[in-house]
Formats: structure tokens, C-alpha cells, sequence
């Protein structure tokens, strides 16, 4: 089955979707994310088959989110690690942790806890604008005509 192109619209969501747009690649950066860097421990951990494992680390590596790297010359084997780009899309990710433990965690509470390294607190991550540092959510916004419409 043939999928869809977003990369080439003038939209980042759709830019951004276009690398990450389906469900396996954003779980294997957070994989990588917390250290689980072989393909073998990827696919154990996923459960998913090595050709569709080995088609999203390519991808993934070919939009330069992941970096692959030989850690075994005999027989030989690789590991991935982030990128600058792949360690800012792990941001994005923790955006998504938020949404996920407000509305799909349940009353067991989120399954994993994030605790900031500045000052040693179990946390989340609050957006803020870049420019005032004020509290922004969605509502907060106008969209506006850019440069590259």
C-alpha cells in the first residue's frame, strides 16, 4: 500500500507528519529516547517484525532523526542514537506524554514518570511562549500567514 506524501505541503504538522506520521516511528524514538539502541532490543521490545522495524529506523536515519552506528564489526552490528533533530522531536514527545496522561491513563495514573533534571521533580511538560514565557495553549494563538505559505 502506497502512503501518502505530506512533505511536500506548505504546513509543518504535515512536513512533521510526513517523518513520524505513523504510529511505530514515534515509539521507537522513545525507545531509543530511554536507551534501548539495538535493533534486537527494539524489536523485542515492540513487538514488531524486522521488515517494518528496518523500513522506520531507514526512514528515520535517512531524515536525519537517528544516527545508525557499528558497535560489532563480527558479526556486524549497529545501534541508533538521536540527533540534535531526533533529541528536539523527543520534546514533541513529551507534549504527547502530557495529552496522554491527562485523557488515557485511567485511573491506574500515567505509566511512567518524568522527573527534571534542574530540579529533581517529578513533572510535565507546560508549553510557554517563547518570547513573554507566559503559559500558551492553543486557544492562546492566531495563526497567521508565514513567510514560506
Amino acid at each position: 500500500m502506497q502512503r501518502t506524501r505530506f512533505g511536500d505541503m506548505a504546513c509543518s504538522i504535515a512536513r512533521t507528519l510526513d517523518i513520524v506520521g505513523e504510529p511505530w516511528s514515534p515509539l521507537i524514538l522513545r525507545d531509543v529516547y530511554v536507551g534501548i539502541t539495538r535493533f534486537d532490543e527494539l524489536q523485542r521490545d515492540l513487538g514488531i517484525s524486522s521488515k517494518v522495524l528496518s523500513e522506520r529506523l531507514k526512514g528515520l536515519v535517512d531524515n536525519g532523526v537517528l544516527e545508525r552506528r557499528a558497535y560489532s564489526q563480527r558479526p556486524p552490528r549497529h545501534e541508533y542514537t538521536l540527533t540534535d533533530k531526533g533529541r528536539e522531536l523527543c520534546d514533541l514527545l513529551l507534549v504527547m506524554v502530557r495529552w496522554g496522561d491527562r485523557w488515557t491513563a485511567g485511573e491506574s495514573g500515567p505509566p511512567v514518570l518524568y522527573r527534571h533534571h534542574d530540579c529533581g521533580q517529578i513533572s510535565h511538560v507546560e508549553l510557554h511562549c517563547s518570547v513573554c514565557d507566559r503559559l500558551m495553549r492553543a486557544t492562546d494563538v492566531d495563526v497567521l500567514p508565514g513567510p514560506g505559505a
